[in-house]
Order: structure tokens, then sequence, then C-alpha cells
């Protein structure tokens, strides 16, 4: 009877052959001594058998827990040298120790399996013919058995990582344009938050792609720098990282994006095997490069063993014509399911807070109309590092903040209740809205630029028409908000650093302590304030009797302070967003045609902006921005509520 043992699962290290003594394992801690052909040779009766072959199993499982263990712990480079799996004889699910299957016939096939799941085939042919089993005596038959490398075929890359000792991973990644600052100060570090936190597959695949000349080991210590692990738990961090970077790979792209995606398709499927697994592709490109980027993306990297995402970065377009065209451009080779169009301001707790604070919450879904609110006010000053070129490009305030972000929040805050909390049936309310609001007019816009001045020279962008601020009345035409105006302001190098909205409630009728509220009616006006920065809290401005003798009135606010009440670390917003995406919710990313609709409402003001019948009117670094402003408030009837 002769054992051959054919390993054909991950484990390579036993790439020697031996013949061995069934004598020689009468237990796991025997060692073996080959003989000068480098093979031993293994005696013994059936009747001992499988005492014999126990000490054979043992010491073969000791041996690959010893690969394992140097897989486990081999450093980052070394996954280059490791070979792909062979499924070639592999079963559909690995097998356990208990289940050792034994065969005495022709060609016979023993499986061994163990805890770690190791997959090997071991094939027993009986040699009646030669020894019978009732011929068989102690010593009397010679058993041979031989332990073969599995075979596998060279490639440029040869990597195999896996949680569970085989298979491929269950989620790439890819990052295309992974040499630039976005890539580094944010969609890496957010990746590797969310693969500490324990909310990606333990044996993910993370590739970047660009043009750069670079190594693997070059992007992993490009943002090895910029990795951090939580405060609020940072156990095993170093270990975390270190996993995370062996998992990340660098895909040089060359001068062509379509020969460039076929070889990060190459490498994808070489790295994820025979098994089935999802792509996400992060197109962090230049807009003028994203039509092509996504068109070769489309036609040479997508997987065909489960779904593909590609995620794009605002602004989408220039005006209403080029969106339209890149909208068409990604319909053609994606479905509309498939695109991700990220604003990473969405990704704030603030607008997650819009609709649970409206709907969960019976005392503000009642008042939620024309009839109790006076008006809405939403802020997003930024400070003057933000985006300052990116403005300057020309692009400006409104292509990068005011289409997605501000219309965003609006929708989501003026929207109807959705049937479901599913993406889609809130993306169909939230273009309800934005299809209801009324297009701008020029006269109820105010542009503006700053101008950045040191003691010599004026900054040189205030050549530019550029806006670097922008405030609007918007009315919504429907039933619901017939008549409230919604005051946007936003804008940067202002005089503080703040994200909010705010919510002013009309008075209240026939006030019997109208009186006693002062001179300004409107400093004693309810307000609901929903604020992101300086520091994230829901605040209510009520009305409130001062304590003491006589009847005097002030308006505090009730706060609620996160930092106080939730001793948490709030995730960064594109963590948020790139969870959602792995998750497939998509109602915090804006679909086609609400990015219609969205740049339908600003086109009239983008088309004088372009003949030059707009200026921005200049205000200085640090203050309260265009005068003008002032008087599209008193226009409309509002005070702004911070001044």
């Amino acid at each position: 009877m002769s054992i051959t043992y054919s390993p054909s699962g991950t484990v390579s290290s036993l790439s020697y052959a031996h013949r061995f003594s069934v004598r020689s394992f009468p237990a796991p801690s025997n060692n073996f001594n080959p003989r000068s052909n480098g093979r031993l040779v293994l005696h013994g009766g059936a009747t001992h058998f499988c005492q014999r072959f126990c000490g054979l199993k043992l010491w073969i499982l000791k041996s690959l827990k010893k690969s394992q263990l140097k897989r486990k712990h081999a450093p980052p480079n070394e996954f280059k040298s490791m070979k792909n799996e062979d499924d070639d004889h592999l079963s559909t699910y690995p097998k356990t120790i208990s289940s050792l299957e034994e065969h005495v016939s022709d060609g016979t096939t023993i499986k061994l399996g163990h805890d770690f799941e190791v997959r090997n085939r071991i094939t027993v042919t009986s040699q009646l013919e030669e020894c019978s089993l009732s011929d068989i005596q102690p010593g009397g038959c010679e058993v041979s058995a031989s332990v073969e490398s599995p075979t596998s075929l060279p490639q440029p890359h040869s990597y195999q990582f896996s949680s569970d000792g085989y298979g491929g991973p269950s989620l790439c990644i890819a990052v295309i344009g992974a040499t630039g600052e976005l890539a580094r100060r944010k969609i890496f570090p957010a990746l590797f938050a969310l693969y500490y936190s324990g909310f990606l597959p333990e044996n993910i695949g993370i590739f970047g792609y660009s043009r750069k000349n670079w190594t693997d080991e070059d992007l992993r210590s490009t943002i090895a720098s910029t990795l951090t692990c939580r405060v609020d738990h940072q156990e095993k961090c170093g270990d975390k990282m270190d996993a995370f970077l062996s998992r990340t790979y660098y895909i040089n792209g060359g001068c062509g994006n379509r020969e460039g995606m076929s070889k990060l398709n190459a490498l994808m499927e070489q790295i994820e095997g025979k098994s089935e697994a999802n792509r996400i592709f992060y197109l962090s490109v230049p807009q003028e490069a994203l039509i092509d980027v996504a068109s070769c993306l489309a036609d040479n990297a997508q997987t065909t063993k489960g779904w593909n995402r590609i995620i794009i970065e605002k602004p989408f377009g220039f005006n209403s014509l080029s969106s339209h065209r890149l909208t068409q451009s990604l319909l053609s080779k994606f479905k509309e399911k498939q695109i991700y169009r990220i604003d990473h301001l969405l990704g704030r707790n603030l607008i997650e807070n819009l609709t649970v604070l409206r709907f969960s919450n019976l005392v503000f879904e009642p008042l939620w109309s024309y009839k109790y609110i006076r008006n809405v006010q939403v802020i997003l000053s930024e400070d003057l590092s933000a985006h300052a070129a990116r403005y300057f490009d020309g692009y400006g305030i409104i292509r990068d903040i005011v289409h997605s972000h501000i219309l965003q929040a609006i929708a989501l805050l003026a929207m109807e209740p959705p049937i479901t909390l599913d993406g889609e049936d809130i993306r169909n309310e939230k273009v309800k809205v934005l299809r209801s609001i009324r297009r701008l007019e020029p006269s109820d816009v105010i542009l503006g630029q700053y101008k950045a001045s040191t003691k010599d020279k004026v900054d040189i962008y205030t050549n530019s028409l550029t806006p670097t601020y922008f405030a609007a009345a918007l009315y919504i035409d429907n039933a619901r908000w017939d008549g409230v105006p919604f005051l946007v302001k936003t804008g940067i190098g202002l005089i503080q650093h703040r994200v909010e909205i705010r919510i002013q409630f009309h008075h209240v009728p026939g006030n019997i302590y109208r009186e006693r509220m002062g001179h300004n009616i409107d400093l004693a006006t309810n307000e609901l304030i929903l604020r992101d920065v300086p520091d994230e809290a829901i605040l209510i401005r009520v009305n409130n009797k001062v304590p003491g003798l006589g009847l005097h009135l002030d308006s505090p606010e009730l706060n609620l302070l996160y930092k106080d009440k939730y001793n948490v670390e709030v995730p960064d917003s594109y963590e948020h967003l790139l969870l959602d995406t792995i998750d497939g919710d998509n109602h915090l990313f804006m679909r086609s045609d609400e990015v219609a609709a969205a740049w339908n409402v600003l086109s009239l003001v983008l088309q004088e902006m372009d003949k030059n019948n707009i200026v921005p009117e200049l205000y200085e670094l640090g203050g309260r921005g265009p005068v003008g402003a002032y008087y599209l408030w008193a226009k409309h009837g509002v005070r702004w509520a911070e001044d």
C-alpha cells in the first residue's frame, strides 16, 4: 500500500519529499531521520497502522502550524514572495481534523483538515494483489509515503493573504489618484480607521493607482505617517497598522488609463484568487480626467464575481451642460446604483441628525412648516486654509459648496417623510424639494471675495472674479414651505469658523409678555440650533423668567453639548461615507436627477457670472463678509441670527 501526500492548499512550506516508517511515529514528539537518499521508509502491519498513522498525521499538522506562524509574522515585503492558492483540487468548504476520511480501495482519498482550515489531500493506493488484508502481519507490509510541494505558476507579483489561512479578500478598494493630497490626508486614514475599528474585512485588499513610478513600499511609507488609532481604544495599534499596510499595494498606471486599468484588474484578480470579491473604486482625480478614467475603469477593471461601485468627488461638473455630459458618460458605463457622488461635508453628524430629530420627535414634526417656522438660516464659514486654492482654480464656492452641500442640507431638512429609510426612498423625497426650489435670481444673491493684504501688497487672488463668499435667499414653492425664506451664508476668511443650521419660529400671537421682552422682540424668538462647529451641539432657545423679585424675561439656550454628553471620538466624515458605500447606503450621495435639479437652481446666477454681469464685492479677511449681505437680509425681512 502506498500513501501519497500532496498538499494543494495554502501551505507551501513542505517543499520536500520523504519516505518514512510507521514505526518512526509512535508519538508526535519523535524525530525523523532521513536516509541517504532523502527518504524515510514506513513499515508496519495493518493492525497497528491507525495507531502509528496518528503520529504521522500530528507531525504533519505540527509542520503546517509552524508554516502558518511564519506566514502570520512575516514582514509586509514577504507577501510578494508567497504563492497564490491553487484551488484546482480544493473542496468547496474546509474540513476539520475530526473529518478524516479513510478508504481502503484503489485510488481512494484521505482528507486531512484541522482547526485553522488548511486543506490538503492524501491519496491512498491499495495494492491488494501484493499484500491482501488477510495476509498482513506485523512487519510484513511496506507502506511508502511522499510529501510533495504544490505547483504554482510564476507571476510578476505573487501575493497571498487571508485572515483564515486561505482564500482571497472579500472586498477590494482601489484609490485612483493615490499619490494626491486628498488620498494621503483623508482617504487612506479613513480606510485604516474603519479597518482598525473592525468595519472592514480582515483580509481586505487596498490598492493605490497613480502614474508615479512608485512601489508598494513607497506607497506604504507615504501613508504610514498619516495613520492614527482611535483615542478611545488603542489596543494593538501597531499590529493593526502593520496588517493594514501589508494589504496595501501600488499600481503604476503608466501613460494610458486603459492599459493601467488592465494592470489594476490583473493584480486584483491575482490577489482575489477564485473567491468572490466586491470592488470599490474611489476616483480622486481632477474633473478634466474623470470621464477618461471612469470609462477605462468600466471597460477594464470591473469584477464579474461581485458588485462594483465607484466614488466620485465634487464638483460634479462646471455648469448644467458639463454636468449633463458627465452624467451621460457615467450612465453609459455604469448603472445609477453603482455611482456614489461624495461630498465629505454630508458625512457630518449634523446632516444625519436633520432627519433623526425631525422624524423621531413628536415635539418637532407638527411644527415643521410655514405655519410655525419664520425662516431657516444655513451657515457654513470656513477658515482660510480650507479650499482657497481650489476656489481660484475657477470652480468657486458656488460649484464647490453651494451646489452639493448647501442644497443637500436644505433638501434633507425640508423633505416630506420618506416611505422607509431606504436610500432610494430618501433620494426620491430630496429630489422633489430640489425641483421645488425657485430658480435664484441675481438680485437675491450676494457674491464676495476676500482681500487678503499685507503691509505692502494685496494678495494676487484679488485679480480673479472667482467668488469666495456666497449669500442668498432661497424659496421652496410647495404647500409646506410657502413663503419661508431659506437664508444661506457661506464663505472663507470670515470672522469665525462656523457650521450650523438655525430654525427660527414665529412670534407667539398676542403674546401677553411682549412688553417684558425689551425693545427687540426678535431676540426673544424661539430657535432650534443644530451646530457642528465650533462645538457640536443641539440648542433650543426659549423664553424664561429670570430668578428673583420682579418679572424679567431672558432667552437662554437649552444646551445638549456632545462632548459633555457623549464621551466618544467622533469619526471623520470620510469614514462615515466610505462605510455607507460599502453597505450600499446611498441616501447621502446625490443621484443624477438631484445633480441636475441643483444646477437648475443656480443656472441663472452662473450665467450672469460668466458674462461678468455680477462682480464679487470685496471684504476684509477675518471680517463678517460683504456689506451687501445685510441689505439682502433686510430685503427679506430677516435679521441674521448671529448678528
